[in-house]
């Protein structure tokens, strides 16, 4: 059965899967950087069930299928308030210590609470972006304050941290010659093209839900599909 799992400056086409193993001679030691709540919330969309999945297994099983032997992980979440609950706050540090003993790089950042400016203002541009008419719009503001509840959270320099840790690594400390994102996000994009331009190795791995197009379009990636990760991923 052909892998479903690929490695391109392009998408594919219908007919050819791009070649995936790259020389690990050439490319020496690998750093994988993980966007740990990128990648929750594209396994759930996946139809994937996050805690079911092994982190140090996922990586090994791109690894494998990129060609990578010799490499260290670090992971990066938000950590959630224990206002928002003892049971969530309490299991998700039991989490991220269970990652750590299995030799991972941890790296967190608190979620901060959105300001009712703030939410009204992304609520505000979020019913502009649907374009809706004159007639339809005032049913859906009358209706958005229950979705209000969703968006009081937001994660604050996580993103910025991981680009950080990436161009400090990549560029600074210079202990690395590959670097792998695990994480659909487009918004790293600035930071793996000043990546490239210093010879660095830099490419992508996210499920096929979630993951930019654009971030595809500009450099390497690699597809993850949801029947290899449960296979080999547990």
């Amino acid at each position: 059965m052909t892998s479903k799992i690929y490695i391109s400056n392009k998408l594919p086409d219908t007919n050819q899967v791009p070649s995936m193993v790259s020389c690990e001679a050439m490319l020496g030691f690998s750093l994988f950087f993980i966007d740990g709540s990128n990648l929750y919330h594209n396994l759930k969309a996946s139809g994937i069930r996050p805690g079911s999945v092994n982190i140090a297994s996922l990586v090994k099983y791109v690894a494998k299928k990129s060609g990578i032997t010799n490499y260290k992980i670090i992971y990066f979440n938000s950590i959630p308030s224990i206002l928002d609950g003892k049971e969530k706050y309490f299991h998700h540090l039991k989490f991220l210590e269970q990652i750590r003993r299995q030799g991972i790089e941890v790296n967190t950042r608190k979620l901060q609470r959105l300001s009712m400016k703030e939410q009204l203002r992304i609520s505000r541009e979020e019913i502009e972006h649907l374009g809706l008419c004159d007639t339809c719009k005032p049913i859906v503001e009358s209706h958005y304050k229950s979705y209000i509840g969703e968006i009081t959270l937001k994660e604050k320099g996580v993103d910025m941290m991981i680009a950080i840790e990436m161009i400090r690594h990549g560029i600074m400390l210079k202990d690395c010659s590959r670097i792998i994102l695990i994480s659909g996000d487009a918004d790293f994009i600035p930071c793996m093209d000043l990546l490239k331009m210093n010879n660095i190795a830099i490419s992508s791995a996210c499920t096929a839900k979630g993951y930019s197009y654009e971030l595809r379009n500009k450099h390497k990636w690699l597809i993850l599909d949801k029947q290899e990760i449960i296979r080999e991923c547990q």
